[in-house]
């Protein structure tokens, strides 16, 4: 559906990144592996290296570069939950099969403190996320969310910030209250995914950029994917797309709907300016339907996101469609230098639940609606402990009811636009 290309958009972290991204080799001829992962992302890639240190032959195959989607694009927030909030997961499952995903959620934060320590790589972590309030009738939200947290979930470090505390943390008159959690985080995904990436080749996986798979089938007792140049004969199939998945896997494209989402990055602050916005440098997302997200960079700048668009494209003018939303929330910055815009596509579900699963030795994930950082991790060790034989989580997310989208190919994104055009205006209300 997208075209992708061999080099990485313009982003902020890709023009930034300290050394030249290696490059590596397209696949030629044929390999044999235990286990093939398609899409080098960061479910991909946290799947493949878990394998790959448990002993397993993975090769991973890459159409584009190491996280030249979403992954290597994203806002870099590694905020503990789903998109999909926590009651569609409780319905589903009910409280304690949902506390168990949550335990191994808060697992993923912590194993993402310690990935870049084990493994010998940067990512820019920073501790500490702020979930705010715009509007008056949704600070309950947050309250509500606290006490779940503790009384469902059995999680007590979020601390409910009023009003009145809110300029020690944030420069904007803009919100009503907010939650603090400190086991929340925010990073540069870009060092994250290449940070894996070497990780897994130094335990032995291979990765291939550059070698989009056309096709697979069943083949024997596995699987069989086809490049232009090679193939890879698999025991067992990771299907690690996103929202790239859909001329690869129809079923599963069926059931996402990609969509459009962008941010900025502005010039360097004055790091006295950039302290002033932020003072204890934590990243902040609000509760609106399509939330602003924004952060600090280690360079003073700050990184403004939220926009989204459900029909495919992106705004001509990134900087142009966000500067009103990044103004809006920090006044003292009207008219800054913004260097950087970009952009790139999610893959959303209609529940906003990710979508992770298996069928016979073909697994996936997918589904994750713009909330990836931690998800991912999550997911990737479902799955990877299903392959090495204990399915326990994996159990948990099949447990979840992921339709397709109505409308087909061709209404699915404009009766999606119309739903949220609905909730956009509730949000102004």
């Amino acid at each position: 559906m997208f075209k992708q290309s061999a080099q990485h958009v313009a982003s902020y972290y890709a023009r930034t990144f300290p050394t030249s991204m290696p490059l590596r080799a397209t696949l030629h001829g044929r390999v044999d592996c235990d286990v093939l992962v398609i899409g080098a992302g960061f479910s991909g890639l946290h799947t493949a290296l878990r394998l790959a240190l448990a002993g397993k032959r993975v090769v991973v195959l890459e159409a584009s570069r190491v996280a030249w989607a979403a992954s290597g694009r994203n806002g870099g927030q590694a905020l503990l939950g789903w998109s999909c909030d926590m009651p569609p997961l409780e319905k589903a499952l009910g409280v304690e099969r949902t506390r168990a995903l949550w335990d191994s959620m808060r697992w993923a934060a912590e194993e993402l403190r310690d990935l870049p320590q084990r493994h010998g790589f940067e990512i820019d972590y920073r501790a500490g996320s702020l979930w705010t309030a715009v509007l008056p009738r949704r600070v309950r939200q947050l309250q509500e969310a606290q006490e779940e947290a503790v009384h469902k979930w059995g999680y007590a470090a979020m601390r409910f910030l009023p009003k009145a505390e809110l300029p020690e943390w944030i420069a904007s008159p803009r919100y009503q209250a907010a939650l603090y959690d400190p086991e929340a985080a925010h990073l540069n995904p870009l060092k994250l995914a290449q940070g894996l990436a070497g990780a897994l080749e130094q335990a032995g996986g291979r990765i291939h950029e550059q070698s989009q798979v056309l096709d697979y089938r069943a083949s024997g007792d596995g699987y069989r994917a086809r490049t232009a140049q090679g193939e890879v004969q698999a025991d067992v199939l990771v299907l690690a797309c996103n929202a790239y998945v859909d001329r690869l896997d129809r079923t599963l494209s069926a059931r996402l709907l990609p969509v459009g989402s962008y941010q900025v990055a502005t010039a360097p602050l004055d790091p006295e300016l950039a302290r002033s916005l932020l003072p204890r440098n934590s990243c902040v997302i609000d509760n609106q339907f399509v939330p602003d997200y924004f952060r600090l960079t280690p360079d003073h700048r700050l990184l403004f996101g939220g926009g989204c668009t459900y029909l495919g494209g992106l705004p001509k003018d990134v900087v142009a469609a966000t500067r009103p939303h990044l103004e809006r929330v920090f006044p003292q910055l009207r008219g800054v230098p913004i260097e950087f815009g970009w952009g790139g596509h999610i893959d959303c579900t209609m529940s906003r639940a990710p979508d992770i699963g298996a069928s016979g030795q073909k697994y996936w994930l997918q589904g994750f609606s713009g909330h990836g950082v931690l998800p991912t991790l999550a997911g990737a060790r479902a799955v990877a402990d299903a392959i090495l034989g204990e399915p326990r989580l994996l159990e948990l997310y099949q447990g979840l009811s992921h339709p397709r989208f109505p409308g087909g190919e061709l209404l699915r994104a404009p009766l999606e636009a119309a739903g949220k055009a609905w909730y956009r205006l509730r949000d102004s209300l």
